[in-house]
């Protein structure tokens, strides 16, 4: 079969000058990437890289980022994008876990390398106390074309998870499986806006995007005020948010101050999407926006089209189950439902396992299919998606996506996220208010108890922030969120 990176050359190919990637102004043509890539492919070799090897990346948003991870793939190589855990110690844990042959970082990127890694560490850019230059051994080399060394069934990438428990889990997927992956219809025309960090599926979306002949718009992280000016100055089609980023965006007062009338498609993924608040991002960035649940092991699993959010109960839902994609559900009795339970999926695009994580793999692949950990069901052929199940079992079995569509709809509440802390018995509710405005805490608690009990309310640890903690991927910290609650219970003590 032919893989995705040999699809990527001959559309490159095929480009000429037409530019397919921009950053910070400035294009970069097809023809241009693929002499990058092949220049970079030849240096990998050059450095011992190849087949069955592994490249880690502490990458920016960078055409230069993804040049490197196609040579890697095109020298036969897996490629990994790490992702930046605050904590250097976690870093070092991922970093070791991962295994790599070589670790590539860049000036933006080098204060993210831990001490003390094993695996040799190349630059692309001056790295104060990284020797070995990775663009430097390129620059001389051979901008020609090159046969590609990888095979169907090679180890291809690595996606890390969320990492909001811990260390962050790194699902592996082969050749044959990453090119299912991304191989979706793309048009010629789409631009793609891509700010968020390329260690999670935004990497799958500049892949598609450039397999269709597309452009992609690289900009170095989210900032809801350089994201609106994008849409407008780059006539973006296509932006992808996680959902924390979409309520930011959509409640900025500068919203009004842009043109949004090129965008195709604002899709958010997650399963914490409370439908007041779904129903508002529409209100106020149009009938653009679109949902998709999916997560790095799996892919996308079900999407909602624009169009298709023509009636209140479509936001409660994340949409038709995509073609390919089978869906099951595990009752608390370990059996099977077609109807409810435990999300349980399987498609061509999922990931074999988890890099050096055997415990995790053996809990969540199970028998060819992955264990979300997410309640759900199936309804009008809609897959609704309630929350882990772990902490509906914590709330006395309210989903916790209910939890937040009662305390999001609160006057005093512009967005709220409910994180149960089984260690304390307690709920966890991150509210935060509108500008200039103050949760009102009893409120909280009077809602939830008329909507959901007493038992639940008493539950209610409400903490006012000004920001809900996110993670380096945009989705709320949940440790951050528990130690904070921790802390104001003991300035309260």
């Amino acid at each position: 079969m032919q893989i995705y990176v040999q699809d990527l050359v001959a559309v490159l190919r095929r480009g000429g000058r037409r530019p397919v990637l921009r950053h910070g102004g400035t294009d970069t043509t097809a023809a241009g990437l693929l002499a990058d890539i092949a220049r970079c492919a030849r240096a990998l070799e050059n450095l011992g890289v190849g087949r069955g090897d592994l490249v880690a990346l502490f990458a920016p948003n960078r055409p230069e980022a993804l040049a490197v991870r196609y040579a890697a793939h095109l020298v036969g190589a897996a490629a990994v994008y790490l992702p930046a855990p605050s904590d250097p110690g976690r870093r070092a844990r991922l970093v070791a876990q991962v295994d790599p042959r070589l670790v590539v970082v860049f000036p933006e990127t080098a204060a993210l390398l831990p001490a003390g890694v094993p695996a040799p560490v190349a630059a692309v850019g001056p790295v104060p106390g990284v020797a070995l230059r990775l663009d430097a051994l390129a620059a001389g080399l051979d901008p020609g074309p090159l046969p590609c060394r990888a095979r169907p069934g090679d180890l291809a990438v690595g996606i890390p998870s969320g990492g909001t428990t811990g260390v962050p889990k790194v699902s592996r997927r082969d050749f044959a499986t990453y090119t299912a992956m991304v191989s979706e219809p793309s048009r010629a025309d789409r631009r793609q806006l891509a700010n968020g960090s390329l260690a999670h599926l935004t990497q799958a979306l500049v892949d598609q995007t450039l397999l269709g002949g597309g452009t992609v718009v690289l900009q170095d992280g989210y900032d809801p005020v350089a994201t609106l000016a994008a849409i407008e100055s780059e006539r973006i089609t296509d932006l992808f948010l996680v959902e924390p980023q979409l309520f930011d965006l959509m409640d900025r007062p500068e919203v009004a101050q842009y043109d949004l009338g090129s965008l195709r498609a604002l899709t958010h993924v997650g399963a914490l999407a409370p439908p007041v608040l779904r129903a508002r991002a529409r209100a106020r960035l149009g009938p653009v926006v679109a949902h998709t649940y999916g997560a790095s092991e799996v892919g996308i699993v079900s999407a909602l089209a624009p169009a298709e959010h023509d009636r209140p109960s479509r936001f409660r839902c994340a949409g038709r189950v995509r073609p390919g994609v089978e869906v099951r559900f595990r009752r608390p009795d370990g059996t099977t439902d077609p109807r409810a339970g435990q999300v349980e999926v399987r498609s061509r695009a999922m990931a074999q396992g988890y890099r050096n994580r055997p415990a995790d793999e053996r809990e969540h692949f199970v028998d060819g299919w992955y264990r979300t950990g997410d309640l759900g069901s199936l309804d009008e052929g809609m897959l609704r998606v309630l929350g882990r199940a772990a902490d509906a079992q914590a709330l006395e079995a309210v989903p916790p996506v209910d939890l937040m569509e009662t305390l999001c709809r609160l006057p005093s509440v512009r967005y709220a996220v409910v994180v149960p802390d089984p260690g304390r018995r307690v709920c966890v509710v991150a509210a935060e208010a509108w500008p200039g405005g103050a949760v009102d805490v009893d409120a909280c608690r009077e809602a939830v108890a008329a909507e959901h009990g007493g038992p639940v309310a008493a539950s209610l640890q409400v903490l006012p922030v000004e920001r809900v903690p996110l993670t380096e991927q945009g989705k709320p910290d949940r440790a951050a969120i528990r130690a904070a609650a921790s802390a104001a219970r003991v300035r309260v003590g």
